[in-house]
């Protein structure tokens, strides 16, 4: 079988050879805590269940859906979005196109928008569908380094000047997937003017908006004055209402991206099905308290593992937002050395931090995935397994 050589950029492999060893282990009969993957334990508000399970008794909604998701539903999420970030209007036809998830148009918007030899600004270290989306179309990649000097912010003065007049997209994300980090209107708006300076499109990824702790409330960037000139947004509901397995998500913003991204797409599937985008309409348009007090159980989570982990000497740095902490070692040691250690040791599985970039050695992302006790646990079984008095081996 001959496969295409983009497909080598594509790897799994340390997400793939933690769950190995989290499997071989399990058959052994441990009892492993899975930090790894950051999908939501928690369930969808029950009026969302509810609506759900209503349109599933419906015979018609069992057809192709509408490409472009439901009127109702596009309309539903404008207002949701001005609403929610500051009166910001979006046109519902031209500005607003129904994803299966985020992740889908990540994956799909470089198809759209770049050709072979063009460049891509992406964070590094970063979620890995943002590099996967521009390898599958040919393009390259150019690493934004995100360095806990700058806040985890990219320098735009220090990019490669060469590199930056190649260049047609840059991809930001905050708060961020897996370095926590948020941004605020200033830095927004720097970014909007170097995209518009240099030609290039700016793809900002706000999947964690409702995810958040201790008050704190992200912007959108499309608060900034003139950042639909230049600058789209991807909103997902997996995170903000527990729905991830429905796979429902959002672009918003410049009308030629979400043009070009809704014209690929029409040749690749036939939108979500119906019933999952009544259930999102009923979460955009019902009680918002869930995304609160889902938060608040979040961010109890938080505070067990960091308050724990710095009880036993690792000090990390408390996140503002998302279901993931970042990390860095408390001594030098590989990250990749330190996770396999972790799961065999004390049966904890984190991921290590360059399965999201070179600038992630040195770190590991801890999904809070699990519930309270389990974290207690966790803190508990490092501290037994002496791992944080470790030395690198041999």
């Amino acid at each position: 079988m001959i496969r295409a050589k983009k497909l080598e950029h594509l790897t799994s492999s340390i997400f793939t050879e933690m769950a190995n060893h989290k499997h071989r282990l399990m058959a052994q009969g441990r009892d492993i805590i899975d930090l790894g993957i950051g999908s939501p334990d928690l369930p969808p508000p029950a009026h969302v269940m509810d609506a759900l399970k209503e349109s599933v008794m419906q015979g018609n909604v069992y057809g192709y859906a509408h490409q472009q998701g439901f009127p109702t539903l596009r309309q539903a999420f404008v207002e949701w979005f001005e609403q929610r970030f500051n009166g910001v209007q979006l046109d519902p036809v031209k500005e607003v196109l129904t994803l299966m998830g985020s992740q889908d148009g990540l994956a799909h918007l470089p198809l759209a928008l770049l050709d072979p030899g063009d460049v891509a600004l992406v964070p590094d270290p970063s979620y890995p569908v943002f590099a996967s989306g521009i390898h599958l179309a040919s393009a390259e990649v150019a690493p934004l380094p995100l360095l806990a000097e700058n806040k985890f912010l990219p320098d735009f003065d220090a990019l490669d000047k060469d590199v930056v007049k190649r260049a047609k997209m840059m991809i930001l994300n905050y708060p961020g997937n897996p370095v926590p980090a948020v941004a605020d209107a200033a830095f927004y708006k720097k970014a909007i003017d170097f995209c518009r300076e240099n030609e290039i499109v700016l793809v900002h990824d706000l999947a964690y908006s409702e995810l958040t702790f201790d008050d704190y409330r992200p912007m959108s960037i499309l608060e900034i004055p003139g950042a639909k000139d230049v600058a789209v947004e991807f909103h997902s509901l997996s995170k903000s209402y527990s729905m991830a397995g429905c796979r429902i998500g959002f672009i918003a913003g410049n009308s030629e991206a979400v043009e070009a991204l809704s014209r690929l797409k029409s040749n690749i599937d036939y939108g979500v099905f119906g019933s999952v985008q009544h259930a999102a309409t009923a979460a955009l348009r019902g009680d918002q308290s869930y995304t609160r007090e889902m938060s608040a159980v979040y961010q109890e989570r938080r505070d067990i593992l960091i308050d724990g982990l710095s009880a036993l000497g690792w000090q990390i740095e408390r996140p503002k937002a998302t279901m993931f902490i970042w990390a860095k070692l408390p001594f030098d040691m590989p990250s990749k050395e330190f996770a396999l250690r972790l799961v065999e040791e004390a049966g904890v599985v984190v991921i290590p931090g360059e399965a999201f970039g070179q600038y992630g050695h040195g770190y590991v992302r801890i999904a809070m995935v699990q519930p309270a006790d389990r974290l207690r646990e966790t803190v508990r079984r490092i501290a037994e397994s002496g791992i944080l008095n470790s030395k690198p081996l041999a």
